[in-house]
């Protein structure tokens, strides 16, 4: 009788310890961060230090990778349930019959910098100058190194007439771009500001953090770029999760809206911001028109993202894509 009451309890307090974890499940998000330092992420961070995550129940472990394809790869092998990366992703990956969704919305432009150094400028004066250099991505297979193939193609320039590597970013891509071996280098705030203050030389060749600059490159001004995305089989079991997720970014969002660089760049941690808080509020102001503002996907930006990628990428231009299955804007208010 005794046994039988132990097994009893323990069966009890299984159950009421599965019930638990039932209650909470969801709470805990691994979200992956395609390089943290990069100001197109800001808003992953700034959602933790302002507490809005918490506000939301939810507990975010914020994993940092050198760029957006090491975040894919994290979410794609399963040490990652979310990731704040580029929108193209979700596309690339339908091509691949893999589908992923968007369903928060954080940049309207993609905050991206095409620079050339002081060193380059008399042989580098445009894209197609770029042929037999080196220039600076992120990470291999990442979204700079989309948009540079983009771009070199638009040109007339063979991709793989050029040579990519990676920088990584923040002071990483500082140093590489120093370094003397490239011609250009993709750079997101605050690095592009740092180059440019202490190289004056240098040579913007596309800015990507600005309606004006997003147009010239890709001919059209909305281009949806850093999202939260995840699996279609995480968000169809953690639907609650995810709305919270994004009710935090959104909040974050008209957080900033309604702010100053200066107050911005006081709850940015400075491991992320740097020693120079004049700099960094300095940058903010470069970036600051690449924020979105109610977390929604424009159905007519996720086409262009799908016709530059078909463009140059064969899989992406043979497959019939539904775009409706690569975003949602479930999660977000209406207009």
């Amino acid at each position: 009788m005794r046994a039988g009451i132990v097994w009893f309890v323990i069966a009890v307090a299984c159950l009421s310890a599965a019930c638990g974890a039932e209650r909470n499940g969801g709470s805990h998000v691994r979200l992956a961060v395609g390089g943290q330092t990069q100001m197109v992420y800001l808003p992953t961070t700034l959602a933790q230090e302002l507490g809005f995550y918490k506000e939301e129940g939810l507990d975010v472990e914020l994993q940092d990778f050198e760029g957006g394809a090491k975040s894919l790869q994290a979410l794609v092998g399963g040490s990652a349930d979310v990731v704040s990366g580029f929108y193209d992703h979700t596309i690339q990956m339908a091509a691949e019959g893999r589908e992923l969704v968007a369903f928060v919305t954080m940049l309207r432009y993609p905050g991206l910098v095409l620079v050339s150094p002081p060193q380059a400028a008399s042989t580098v004066v445009g894209i197609d100058s770029l042929k037999g250099g080196i220039v600076g991505v992120t990470s291999p297979g990442s979204s700079s190194q989309m948009f540079l193939t983009y771009l070199l193609t638009r040109a007339g320039v063979p991709p793989d007439a050029v040579s990519v590597t990676a920088i990584g970013a923040g002071a990483s891509a500082v140093a590489a771009f120093e370094s003397g071996r490239l011609k250009a280098a993709w750079l997101a705030d605050p690095a592009f500001t740092v180059v440019r203050k202490r190289n004056p030389g240098v040579r913007v060749l596309a800015d990507l953090r600005t309606e004006e600059g997003t147009k010239h490159a890709f001919g059209v001004a909305d281009y949806p770029a850093a999202v939260l995305y995840t699996t279609s089989a995480w968000l169809r079991t953690n639907r609650p999760t995810a709305e919270r997720l994004a009710r935090a970014i959104v909040k974050t969002l008209v957080w900033m809206n309604a702010h100053s660089e200066e107050e911005i760049a006081a709850r940015v941690p400075a491991a992320i911001r740097g020693d120079d808080s004049a700099l960094y509020v300095e940058a903010l102001r470069g970036s600051r028109p690449m924020f979105a503002t109610d977390g929604r996907m424009p159905p007519e930006g996720a086409a262009v993202v799908r016709d530059v990628l078909a463009t140059f990428n064969p899989k992406v231009r043979a497959a019939t894509i539904d775009l409706s299955r690569t975003y949602t804007n479930d999660f977000v208010s209406p207009r």
